[in-house]
């Protein structure tokens, strides 16, 4: 298990900015006394309980300023330090006795968008061809690079010069949906994950054990209200099953959303004075696994690669066509995708049990997960029942 510098894990310990998230609380420091998720604020090594003022970060999202809101808040309880909470969030550390983070969203939606960089989308090409066989990658990898090359980067996605790319395209037999998603006009959207099954900082990630040939996907995830504004960013791992949604696209469900397949965190950095979109769309957000075998990869992705902006893809997911009165949170795709051999030649990469998957950024700090079978992970208990009987219990008081 690679050494965790828990003063790395948010920048600063956010010294500044404005840090939002979600922590399980015990009994004797919960508000009313009703131990559960609380809202809550990180600020200069401390967090703090907004329970008094936001049953969830939906809501609180959803305000008008959510920025300017906080900072009208004074005498706020502190819960502890921010390195407290996160070292007990370890899951082979855990004291439920402590506050410890868990995942920073809520009762959003959780979608997701797929192959918005070119990098990826190729990769998706090749597992439609492979029909989900990774020993028969490698060869389709070669010969998609030596017809389309490995650059798409100067298509603009649904324009004229796109129309006219698929047309070759199909009459050399080399068209495909992933293709017609990624450089057509409407971009991939899916629902990668049910409202409060996202697993958090320091939890174990779930991957199907029939699945032979599966890959973490580190991405930007976008706080969204409902009326669509974009009000802030975390990290997310967007946890895949290639052999599956190779074999079908309509494997997909099986493919993405699974028990503990879908990790957001640490917590959501809200668009303020330190801290705006614009940096979400320079940044690089980094990777690295290391397995118990010693085996290691590690990658980047560029944001300024991504084929097509934030704004456009929420907007192609919320708008008058599609609202979400919870708002959402939306994963923007991955162009980094391990391919090095892991357990042969020709068999690709593939996750082992006790992977250790950080993924970090200079503006959001880092999500530190570990693999396990779905199975092996603790069960997805916590829903909108158990979270609308919590807030109606603890209000009550």
């Amino acid at each position: 298990m690679n050494y965790i510098d828990l003063n790395r894990l948010i920048p600063e310990l956010a010294e500044t900015g404005t840090w939002i998230g979600r922590c399980m609380v015990p009994a004797q420091k919960a508000y009313n006394g009703i131990a559960g998720p609380h809202v809550v604020m990180a600020r200069k090594g401390k967090i703090y309980d907004l329970s008094a003022h936001f049953n969830s970060t939906s809501e609180l999202f959803n305000c008008k300023n959510p920025v300017s809101r906080l900072k009208a808040l004074n005498d706020l309880p502190e819960l502890g330090s921010l390195k407290d909470a996160l070292k007990n969030a370890l899951y082979f550390n855990q004291n439920p006795l402590l506050p410890y983070i868990i995942a920073p969203n809520d009762i959003q939606a959780v979608k997701a968008c797929g192959v918005t960089f070119i990098k990826s989308l190729l990769e998706r090409v090749i597992e439609e061809k492979a029909k989900g066989d990774a020993l028969v990658a490698n060869d389709i990898r070669q010969t998609i690079y030596d017809t389309l090359g490995n650059d798409l980067s100067k298509v603009t996605p649904g324009s004229p010069e796109t129309e006219k790319l698929k047309e070759e395209l199909q009459k050399k037999g080399l068209w495909s949906q992933y293709l017609e998603v990624g450089i057509g006009k409407d971009a991939e959207v899916f629902t990668k994950a049910q409202p409060l099954s996202a697993v958090g900082f320091g939890a174990e990630i779930g991957v199907l054990k029939s699945s032979k040939w599966n890959n973490p996907e580190p991405e930007i995830v976008l706080a969204v209200s409902s009326s669509g504004k974009i009000v802030g960013a975390t990290l997310g791992n967007d946890v895949n099953l290639r052999d599956y949604e190779g074999r079908s696209a309509l494997l997909l469900g099986e493919a993405k959303d699974q028990n503990g397949s879908c990790a957001i965190g640490p917590l959501f950095r809200l668009f303020d004075e330190t801290f705006s979109l614009d940096d979400v769309k320079d940044c690089d957000v980094m990777f690295s696994m290391k397995g118990k075998d010693n085996f290691a990869t590690s990658g980047s992705n560029k944001m300024k690669e991504i084929s097509r902006s934030p704004e456009n893809l929420v907007a192609q997911v919320i708008g008058k066509n599609h609202q979400y009165p919870d708002g959402l949170v939306l994963f923007l795709g991955t162009m980094f995708a391990p391919t090095e051999d892991r357990n042969g030649k020709g068999l690709g990469f593939t996750h082992k049990k006790g992977d250790q998957v950080n993924i970090s950024s200079s503006h959001l700090g880092t999500l530190i997960n570990w693999v396990n079978t779905c199975d092996q992970i603790p069960k997805w208990e916590f829903g909108i029942g158990a979270f609308t009987n919590y807030i109606v219990k603890r209000n009550l008081k």
